[in-house]
């Protein structure tokens, strides 16, 4: 039997285009002799829908498309992923499904059991949970459907109340009772830094434990502020990854089961994935993605001359082209005349058109205008966030008059923190590093620069500054983003106590000082454009905190 795995980008409600990419890869696996193609998760519609699978016509469009598909299915079966609608009375309206499609016919449609609602994900919302097994049966083969979490139920459990289990459902152990001869997974499994290792142990125990391949296929490119990995993935019955497909791209293989059983690896399982190379990858996936299925091709970024501006520079520069980009540079009186300098050599090196726009006028004359109301009070950090609302006014100026789509670029650190300043350097419609902490942008920096000195040497070695008062540095109000980000990652993504966090050797008053800085600054991250997601705990819809709180 041989097994087509075909991995795609989908456009969430874009009918036509996923249509057109799913008949294609159809037709190229009947030319190739394939037996069976397989697609991802909810591919016809594309994931995460949301509240469109609340809308009638929104299902009748995804039926449409099963239906175009199912006449395609007289010399090859298929297995794709669609919601699909709940007969019974009771329950929610839909599940979400893997319809099996063979000689123009639906042979079964197997329904998702496990629906997470944790992190990113709102699957219970929406979808019925499945409870009764069944297996497919193919070319003498019987085929164990499952879809994305079903085969997560191994997976402990990060909190603090004792569970070690997140299920109390296996769907493979039930699935194994009627002794499949392959396990099949379609998936729509967002990318992850920390968890892509964790993916693969995941597919080759299940496999290893039953002894059977296991065919696993995740869809590729990004959705607003998901993005997926893609890296589908065979793996053989003794658990080892038989091949696994490309890495944020297109991608589609044809196996041969025996092969896959018998042969040794295409995949060469002591190759180790650079974190920071898929962090880089991912994050150009996410802009480019969101630039194209919004139907926007150009972008502006204001340059500062430090880190942050020139890693979101070379992102934008990666993902839509030097020529689609606009770079603003707006010095005051407080930048240093190497930020204008570095600045322009950073442009001069990627190819990208760069416009000098000063803002001291506008500050003196901002002042002048506020002096009757102000004129007993001390200069302080409203100063300070004038000028970044003044930049924050001329990027989106610059957006408005060209149409150019500003990007923001704050960084993780600094939005935990609050160290930002709303309708300023907060402002852009995506945030390209609001998921990166400092100091992996300086790990981005070094990864950029591998090859030949892209961002200049003075903006990897300069002390970090907002430059909007004199001689100022990032840690005359934070900790050093060294002591900084473990603290972060420790109270963010591990969700330890201050208690907890103290005990790895922290400083107290420190500690206690950031977790008031995090929670006192929520307000700002609700106004945030949103977040590209790289880790496992990202700011937005995968991590939700009430707005006014006490804890």
């Amino acid at each position: 039997m041989k097994v087509a795995l075909a991995q795609l980008n989908y456009h969430i409600g874009n009918f036509d285009e996923n249509l057109q990419k799913i008949l294609r890869a159809i037709h190229r696996a009947i030319h190739e002799k394939a037996d069976l193609i397989i697609f991802s998760e909810l591919a016809v519609c594309g994931y995460p829908p949301y509240d469109l699978l609340e809308r009638r016509e929104f299902i009748d469009r995804c039926y449409a498309s099963l239906e175009e598909i199912r006449k395609q299915t007289e010399h090859i079966a298929v297995i794709i992923g669609s919601p699909s609608i709940n007969p019974n009375e009771k329950g929610k309206m839909l599940y979400n499904s893997a319809f099996f499609i063979w000689k123009k016919e639906i042979q079964g449609i197997f329904h998702k059991s496990l629906l997470p609602d944790y992190d990113v994900f709102d699957e219970y919302r929406y979808f019925e949970p499945n409870t009764k097994f069944s297996t497919a049966f193919f070319k003498d083969k019987k085929l164990a459907i499952t879809i994305c979490e079903d085969l997560w139920d191994t997976q402990p459990v990060q909190n603090k109340f004792g569970k070690v289990k997140l299920y109390p459902c296996s769907p493979m152990t039930e699935l194994a009772s009627f002794h499949p001869d392959v396990i099949i997974n379609i998936a729509a499994s967002p990318f992850s830094s920390k968890k892509e290792t964790f993916k693969k142990n995941i597919l080759s125990a299940h496999a290893r434990r039953h002894k059977i391949p296991l065919f696993y296929i995740n869809q590729t490119g990004a959705n607003t502020d998901l993005i997926f990995t893609g890296g589908s993935m065979v793996v053989n019955p003794e658990g080892r990854i038989f091949d696994r497909l490309a890495l944020f791209e297109e991608d589609f293989r044809i196996y041969e089961l025996a092969e896959v059983c018998s042969s040794s690896p295409l995949y060469q399982e002591e190759e180790n994935d650079d974190e920071i190379e898929n962090i880089y990858r991912a994050l150009a996936t996410g802009v480019r993605n969101y630039f194209r299925k919004s139907g926007l091709s150009k972008t502006v970024v204001g340059v500062s001359g430090g880190i942050d501006s020139a890693v979101v520079l070379c992102i934008a520069v990666e993902a839509l082209g030097p020529s689609a980009i606009k770079a603003i540079l707006m010095p005051s009186v407080y930048s240093s005349e190497h930020s204008v300098t570095d600045a322009k050599e950073l442009c001069e090196n990627l190819g990208v058109t760069y416009h000098i726009v000063p803002i001291q006028s506008i500050f003196n004359a901002t002042r002048e205008t506020l002096y009757p109301l102000m004129k007993e009070y001390e200069e302080d950090k409203t100063e300070e966030n004038i000028q970044a609302r003044i930049r924050g006014m001329l990027l989106m100026a610059v957006s408005n008059k060209f149409g150019h789509i500003l990007l923001n670029t704050t960084n993780k650190s600094e939005m935990a923190v609050g160290y930002g300043t709303l309708y300023g350097d907060m402002c852009g419609a995506l945030s390209v590093l609001g998921d990166v902490y400092k100091t992996d942008v300086y790990r981005l920096a070094s990864f950029i620069n591998r090859r030949k000195k892209i961002i200049p040497e003075h903006i990897l070695i300069k002390a970090p500054s907002a430059e909007l008062k004199p001689g100022q540095k990032d840690s005359d109000s934070l900790p050093e983003y060294a002591i900084l980000d473990p603290i972060l990652y420790h109270y963010i993504e591990l969700q330890e106590s201050p208690e907890e966090i103290i005990s790895h050797g922290f400083d107290e008053k420190t500690v206690h000082k950031v977790i008031n800085m995090i929670n006192t600054s929520e307000y700002k991250r609700f106004q945030a454009p949103p977040v590209l997601r790289v880790s496992s705990k990202s700011f937005g819809i995968s991590r939700k905190m009430p707005l006014v709180f006490k804890f």
